[in-house]
């Protein structure tokens, strides 16, 4: 039964009805440690949601433990899916659905080019007159490629091997615009890039938006948020979503910084660095 529903929620993405990813009351620890202590939240498509907060706070936990990462232990709570509780599933039963998870420090894979990384994540699951031809599969590419500013021969170059750290972020982008899920973790794409790349970054997600399309975007800082304008921004700190507002709340922590909001809402401030 949960696998006809995962190919449901699935096929959902490609037409215009609304998805929803719930995060209720998400307990979640490593190696014994709570880091997530009753996070609540609401994702939609149509929407971008910015999550902010000082490091240690669990922002990186709540989408990998979202996303399914063995090494983080959830203890309590739900993540649904259109109603689908995605925690009894597998990573790539979840990414089925429609999750993507862009992470801030991709692995290297030696031996698999990004061209057959790409079309394989793409077939995967699918019956095989779903599948996408060659000829549609080259066409896309290119078309992605030339809109992050990215050589050709960086189809052919094993993933992520010899990567800089924006040619990784790129990378993890492309694999976005590729794939084309309902539901995008953006784990601090933005660290480690100038603002060329920062650029063209924000470029590959925004052109993404649309009724069918939402996106959790990590970060500690407004910069990123000056090309990628959120629908709405959470503050997360000791585990929690302490506070949720518009993009003028983005501003206001690059004004202010984080010190004067956590002794306003009565948390102790210590970013771990």
């Amino acid at each position: 039964m949960i696998s006809l529903r995962i190919k449901e929620v699935g096929q959902k993405k490609k037409g215009t009805i609304m998805s929803v990813l719930e995060i209720k009351d998400l307990h979640v620890e490593i190696e014994g440690k709570e880091i997530l202590k009753g996070v609540n939240l609401t994702l939609k498509t149509g929407e971008i949601a910015a999550i902010m907060g000082p490091n240690g706070t669990g922002k990186s936990t709540l989408s990998a433990a979202i996303m399914g990462n063995p090494n983080y232990e959830v203890t309590k709570g739900e993540v649904l899916f259109d109603g689908v509780n995605i925690l009894e599933l597998e990573v790539d039963e979840r990414a089925r659905m429609g999750l993507f998870l862009a992470m801030q420090y991709p692995s290297e894979i030696p031996g698999i080019t990004n061209a057959e990384f790409l079309r394989a994540a793409m077939n995967a699951g699918k019956e095989d007159d779903e599948k996408i031809s060659v000829r549609e599969f080259i066409t896309k590419l290119d078309e992605k490629m030339e809109l992050l500013n990215m050589k050709e021969e960086m189809a052919e170059r094993y993933l992520n091997e010899g990567f800089s750290g924006g040619e990784k972020k790129r990378n993890e982008i492309l694999q976005l615009l590729m794939l084309e899920p309902t539901f995008a973790l953006l784990d601090e794409i933005d660290s480690g890039l100038d603002i060329d790349a920062l650029k063209v970054v924000s470029k590959g997600v925004n052109a993404m938006r649309g009724e069918g399309f939402g996106a959790m975007i990590i970060t500690h800082y407004q910069r990123l948020l000056n090309y990628i304008t959120p629908d709405v921004v959470h503050v997360m700190m000791e585990g929690r979503v302490v506070l949720s507002g518009g993009p003028e709340l983005a501003a206001r922590l690059e004004r202010e910084g984080y010190a004067k909001l956590a002794e306003e809402l009565g948390y102790d401030y210590k970013e771990e660095l």
